[in-house]
């Protein structure tokens, strides 16, 4: 059985955090929280442990891991080379959930970018991801503590849900804060060009980086990724995900219509709405979400209400894309469209 170690998510103790850094010097996967969400950790430079990594989740060995150090100071062994740029924006966002794609120096193993000349890495900013880097003095590969395709975990339970027995430790540190990974940025080619969106967003990072863009065409161009979250199909509850998109009135009507046919047919329905969102006269299962003017709030919940909605059993789950909104709206939407893998409907 996997273990689980509560700690303190401001003031880890030190002892608890000493048995996690312990294990993963042994090559054990340790799962631990983030300010995004909880990573599955792995010692990164292990091959042969991280082997085990993508084994227990499941994970396809063309998509690369991110990987996660104490300081800016930790990159210079894990890089061939450093834009004169990333200074400053570590000086601007890291600690934080920003992850910067660089050319790989020889020692990060192939396991871990999928065989490509680039790594992605990360310094997070939560005390208790801080305080393992530290404790274990190297450099740790993490993506998402679930089993691959699933909504990524936010809490430590999520992650025992799907890979219990399957790791060797979970460090609880309560609910991560932002709830959803970090944003990918690419500085490894002629432009820099957004991955992955996230809390970092392009109107954050143009100060410094003024050409930036965000990735576009098809995310499914064979290969392996340029990093992780480029599926078509991920993020994905066990029901089956529908979204809505457009005008909120027209969304809405559409699907209550949907709704109505769903439950008539028989099956049970979950719905993820903002709490704003009027819905009268439907027996539907809804957890809450947020305001829709609050992208904050509905991120964090977003991964935790997706989990809801397939602990209770339903069907099918109908979910309304959310007005374009700033800050994190964007990844939302990415997160969704991926969740939905497909299932868009346009309304109005």
């Amino acid at each position: 059985m996997t273990r689980t170690l509560a700690v303190n998510p401001t003031h880890p103790e030190p002892q608890a955090i000493a048995e996690a850094a312990a294990c993963l010097r042994a090559g054990g996967l340790v799962a631990f929280p983030t300010e995004t969400v909880y990573g599955l950790g792995v010692s990164a430079l292990d091959a042969a442990a991280v082997r085990r990594l993508f084994a227990a989740k499941g994970r396809p060995a063309d998509d690369p891991l991110i990987v996660h150090v104490a300081s800016v100071a930790d990159i210079a062994p894990l890089v061939a080379a450093c834009p004169p740029v990333l200074d400053a924006l570590a000086a601007r966002f890291w600690p934080g959930p920003l992850t910067v794609v660089l050319p790989r120096s020889s020692r990060v193993p192939d396991e871990v970018t999928a065989g490509l000349d680039t790594v992605g890495i990360r310094v997070p900013a939560h005390p208790v991801a801080q305080a393992l880097l530290r404790a274990a003095a190297m450099p740790v590969a993490a993506p998402s503590a679930n089993l691959f395709s699933r909504p990524s975990p936010t809490r430590a339970a999520h992650v025992l849900e799907d890979l219990d027995g399957r790791i060797d430790l979970v460090i609880d540190g309560g609910a991560t804060q932002v709830g959803v990974e970090s944003t990918v940025l690419d500085l490894s080619g002629d432009r820099p060009t957004i991955l992955r969106p996230g809390a970092v967003t392009i109107e954050m990072l143009r100060p410094l980086l003024p050409q930036v863009r965000v990735r576009g065409g098809d995310d499914s161009e064979g290969g392996p990724l340029r990093s992780p979250g480029l599926l078509t199909r991920h993020y994905s509850p066990r029901a089956l995900l529908t979204l809505y998109e457009g005008p909120a009135g027209a969304a809405l009507e559409r699907l209550a219509h949907d709704a109505r046919l769903a439950r008539a047919a028989g099956r049970r329905v979950g719905v993820l709405l903002a709490d704003d969102d009027r819905l009268p006269g439907l027996d539907v299962i809804r957890p809450p979400l947020g305001a829709a003017g609050d992208a904050a709030a509905i991120a964090a919940r977003l991964y935790a209400a997706l989990r809801e909605l397939d602990a209770a059993g339903v069907d099918e789950i109908l979910a309304r894309a959310l007005p374009a909104l700033d800050g994190l709206g964007p990844a939302i939407g990415d997160r969704l469209r991926r969740a939905a893998a497909g299932r868009v409907v346009r309304c109005g």
